[in-house]
């Protein structure tokens, strides 16, 4: 890994002025960018502000020494490394500073190309731990919005059999309609298992023809067939140590299915044109909108895969099964399309738009409704979204109950979808609901917290 472009500003803190000014012109030579200080309290003030990538500090300074800078800078800026600097007779202290954090020590003299290998390394260290970090906040944040998002019977089934099988290692197989949201799904169960600081690869098998969907599973050697100029190590190895999410795998052909079959026994795959196996340590995620006990019976599908696959299945139900889900979807999908385009002028729904939205039966499911509002934010023309600004089909949907093909649905459970619209329209102040509804705030709150199966 190279080092960033934005050059890695290094703090070179030793008493002696004539060693820091060495240090700091060969590591500019080495492309960074150096702060040299002989003062050790004046580095004090600068670990505090953190203007700095990594510290280099001696050990035995006056006044403040290099244990207390490398403690300082540990408590302030963890994620910054520290590598110390010490006389041959003090190695104690150097071996007390890796106890303390330091990333590594240097004996004094040693050279600089030595110095500067430890600290690419560690700042590249610390740019993985960064990134990984973020990643890993992503998906969890991710998988928030999904429990806010499936408060349903059908879904709260869901998301809890993803957090019982999330920490485990074994494959999973996600089943449902196409647009369910199976892939939100296989990444909830990713950022809630061991591996979610490692890799989440995904591939469509039904999108690729079988010569380049093999390849792209298994990586190629150099020369292996017509057109491989250079090798590729495959989406196994892209996920080693992390998940792969193979969708669609109902369409695999048959021949990489025994293929498939073999990684998953013997934990080690095979690129093409390569003579030897190579071990792997993946999870497999699949899923599919077919139904594979049916593909089995057809010949399409290999029943020993399927059941190496079916270890635990999960059933991602339609959103015309869990319209409860609805309001809380359309209020998520439209305020992330928002971020997505913060110049558009869209910012609310109009009540009208919003039962239409409620009304139509979504056959497209999640996906659909994920498109439908992406379009209405990115066309948006006003602050507030009218019915008549809707996709035709939706619009078509009627803004009352009595669509053609519409769901009949209780009085009650009405109620509680316009009171969540309602509630969100307010900014989740219940008595500026209850006063805008014109009902008093023990009914809204009935018409809130009512249990889901008390309106079902």
């Amino acid at each position: 890994m190279l080092l960033p472009s934005r050059k890695s500003r290094v703090l070179i803190v030793d008493d002696k002025a004539e060693m820091g000014q060495m240090l700091s012109s060969g590591l500019t030579d080495y492309g960074y960018e150096t702060i040299s200080l002989n003062s050790s309290r004046h580095a004090l003030v600068l670990i505090q502000e953190g203007q700095y990538d990594a510290l280099v500090t001696d050990l035995r300074m006056p006044d403040v020494d290099g244990l207390e800078l490398l403690k300082k800078s540990r408590l302030e800026h963890p994620e910054k490394p520290v590598i110390v600097m010490t006389a041959f007779g003090a190695v104690d202290s150097a071996i007390e500073s890796i106890r303390v954090g330091a990333y590594h020590y240097l004996t004094k003299p040693f050279k600089l190309e030595e110095l500067n290998i430890f600290l690419k390394r560690a700042l590249e260290e610390s740019s993985l731990r960064q990134e990984t970090a973020a990643l890993k906040t992503t998906l969890r944040q991710r998988f928030a919005g999904a429990r806010s998002t499936g408060q349903s019977p059908a879904m709260r089934e869901v998301l809890d059999t993803v957090e019982r099988v999330a920490v485990t290692d074994v494959p999973i197989l996600l089943m449902g309609e196409t647009g369910t949201g199976k892939g939100y799904v296989a990444q909830a169960i990713h950022a809630e298992s061991n591996r979610a600081a490692r890799p989440f690869v995904s591939v469509n098998c039904a999108a690729l023809p079988e010569p380049l969907l093999e390849s792209e599973l298994f990586g190629h050697l150099k020369g292996a067939f017509t057109g491989a100029s250079a090798a590729r190590m495959g989406l196994f190895m892209e996920a080693n140590g992390g998940t792969l999410f193979l969708d669609e795998i109902g369409d695999m052909p048959l021949a990489l299915q025994g293929k498939l079959l073999h990684v998953l026994e013997s934990q080690s795959i095979r690129p093409v044109g390569a003579s030897k196996e190579r071990p792997i340590d993946v999870r497999i995620i699949a899923a599919t909108h077919r139904d594979l006990k049916q593909h089995v019976k057809s010949g399409l599908f290999r029943e020993d895969l399927l059941y190496r696959l079916d270890v635990v299945s999960i059933l991602i139900p339609p959103l015309r099964q869990r319209r409860e889900d609805l309001a809380a979807l359309i209020d998520y999908f439209f305020e992330t399309a928002k971020h997505r385009h913060p110049h558009s002028a869209a910012q609310r729904l109009s009540p009208d738009a919003f039962q239409s939205l409620l009304n139509y039966q979504w056959p497209g499911n999640v996906r659909e409704l994920s498109h439908a509002m992406e379009r209405i934010v990115l066309l948006g023309r006003h602050p507030e979204i009218l019915g008549t600004s809707l996709p035709s089909a939706v619009r078509d949907a009627g803004g009352t109950f009595l669509g053609p093909g519409a769901e009949v649905l209780p009085i009650r459970k009405i109620q509680r979808q316009y009171a969540k619209w309602a509630l969100i329209q307010c900014e989740h102040q219940r008595g500026r609901t209850a006063e805008k509804l014109g009902v008093d705030p023990k009914t809204l709150a009935k018409w809130l917290d009512e249990p889901e199966e008390a309106v079902s």
